[in-house]
C-alpha cells in the first residue's frame, strides 16, 4: 500500500450528501503513509492529505499514470512516420490513411504502402475494404492494412477474409530522447572514429533537415545502416541494421547515440520506432534506454 497510488473514499463528518445522506469525496494519489489510524496521501498537485483511517470507506490501487507522450492515440503516434517518407501519397477514408510511396527506392516498405487503418472509416465496412483494395490495386501494388491488434478495424478485414502477414507484427515503442541518451553514455566502445581510423572505413552521413540517414562501409561493403526523421519534436528511429559479424561491438548504440543528437539538436524531446514483435534482442536493447510498448500493430493482406 505505502508507495503505490491509489484512490479513497472517505466519510465527510458532519456534512450531508446531495442525496440527503452521509457527504463522500474521493482522494486520488500516492500513498505515503499507513498508521497510527492515520493515511497520508500525496495528490498530483503535491498536497498531502492527512485522512483518518476509521473515515475511509473503500480504496483500492489503481496504475501509474501514463507519461504525456503515452496518453497520445496510436492513430495519432503513427501519423508520426510519414516523415520518414516523403514521396508518400495519402487519402483518407474516414479517419482511414491510404498511403502509397511514389518513389519508391529498393523493395517496397510496408509502412509506407499500406492503409493505416485505425479508427472509423465513415462508411459500410465492406465498402471501406473495397475501397483500400481498388487504391492498391490501381497502383498494381498488393493492397495491404496496419492495424492495431485485436482492434475493430481489424476485425472488418479478418471478415472480409483478409489474413495476418507472417512475420508482420510489431510493437510501437515510444521513449524520452533525453532518458535514453542518458543510458547511451559512456558510449559504445567500438565508436566511429575508431572504425574511420581503419583502413577502408568510410562512414556516409545524409541529412535534409527533417531526415538523417547514416550508412557504414568497410572496404566498400555496407555493414551497418539507420535512419531518422524529425515530425514536430518527435524523432523516428528506423532502419537500424547491423551485420552479424560486427553485432555485440556497440555499433547499434553507437548509431543510435549519434540519431539521438542530431534530434536534440533540433528540438526533439519524444523518440519512437517499430520492433518486430518476435526481435526480443531489439526489444532488450530499447528496453534498456527507457522505451516501453505504445502500442501492438499488425499488417493483413488481401485474399
Amino acid at each position: 500500500m505505502v508507495g503505490s497510488r491509489i484512490v479513497v473514499r472517505r466519510l465527510l463528518p458532519g456534512q450531508v450528501g446531495a442525496t440527503g445522506g452521509p457527504a463522500f469525496t474521493d482522494v486520488l494519489g500516492v500513498c505515503l503513509s499507513w498508521g497510527d489510524g492515520v493515511c497520508v496521501v500525496r495528490r498530483e498537485d503535491g498536497q498531502e492529505v492527512a485522512i483518518r483511517i476509521a473515515e475511509i470507506v473503500s480504496g483500492k490501487p489503481v496504475p501509474p499514470r501514463p507519461p504525456v507522450r503515452h496518453r497520445i492515440s496510436a492513430r495519432d503516434a503513427e501519423q508520426h512516420s510519414l516523415v520518414l517518407w516523403p514521396h508518400v501519397e495519402t487519402a483518407p477514408i474516414g479517419e482511414w490513411v491510404l498511403r502509397s510511396d511514389t518513389q519508391p527506392v529498393g523493395r517496397l516498405i510496408k509502412r509506407a504502402n499500406s492503409c493505416l487503418a485505425i479508427g472509423e472509416p465513415g462508411r459500410a465496412d465492406a465498402d471501406a475494404v473495397d475501397e483500400v483494395r481498388a487504391f492498391y490495386r490501381a497502383r498494381e501494388r498488393e493492397p495491404l492494412a496496419q492495424v492495431v491488434r485485436d482492434s475493430d478495424a481489424e476485425r472488418i478485414f479478418v471478415t472480409a477474409g483478409w489474413q495476418p502477414v507472417p512475420g508482420g507484427d510489431a510493437v510501437f515503442q515510444l521513449g524520452s530522447l533525453s532518458r535514453a541518451a542518458r543510458a547511451l553514455r559512456p558510449v559504445a566502445p567500438l565508436s566511429f572514429e575508431q572504425l574511420v581510423a581503419r583502413p577502408q572505413t568510410q562512414v556516409g552521413l545524409t541529412d535534409d533537415g527533417v531526415r538523417v540517414a547514416l550508412e557504414l562501409r568497410i572496404g566498400g561493403h555496407l555493414v551497418a545502416t539507420a535512419r531518422a526523421g524529425l515530425s514536430g519534436d518527435w524523432l523516428g528511429l528506423h532502419a537500424l541494421q547491423v551485420e552479424p559479424e560486427l553485432r555485440r561491438r556497440g555499433l547499434a548504440r553507437r548509431m543510435i547515440a549519434e540519431l539521438l543528437d542530431w534530434g536534440a539538436e533540433r528540438g526533439a524531446t519524444t523518440c519512437w520506432l517499430h520492433v518486430e514483435s518476435d526481435n526480443q534482442a531489439a526489444l532488450d536493447l530499447y528496453e534498456s534506454l527507457g522505451f516501453s510498448t505504445h502500442h501492438e500493430l499488425r499488417y493483413l493482406s488481401a485474399p
